[in-house]
């Protein structure tokens, strides 16, 4: 079984088991998370579509680890202008191992 559930403005597809990293979440290492706002839940043929979501469905998780992401460069360049300015971000996320699917 496996849901699609949004959370901090992206949505994520994700199975009992697995490892999702989201957009940072206030919790600590070791901290159960619920993700109320699910679009779909399913299997093969028997899958559930909200309209837009799923009343009674939930998706809960344990917080792995609070990261950040590999650094990208941002540049900003203008050819014989002497104009060029760089610099770094890295976006912080939140490993979560999803525990459980509720319909």
């Amino acid at each position: 079984m496996y849901a699609v559930f949004t959370t901090g403005g992206k949505q994520y597809r994700a199975a009992p088991g697995e490892k999702v990293k989201v957009e940072k979440l206030e919790a600590d290492a070791g901290a159960t998370v619920e993700f109320n706002d699910v679009l779909l839940v399913g299997e093969g043929a028997s899958i559930k579509v909200g309209q837009p979501l799923l009343a009674g469905a939930r998706v809960t998780g344990r917080v792995l680890s609070q990261d950040r992401h590999d650094k990208i460069s941002v540049i900003k360049f203008r050819r014989r202008q002497n104009y060029k300015r760089m610099h770094g971000h890295r976006q912080a996320f939140t490993l979560v191992e999803i525990t459980g699917i509720t319909e």
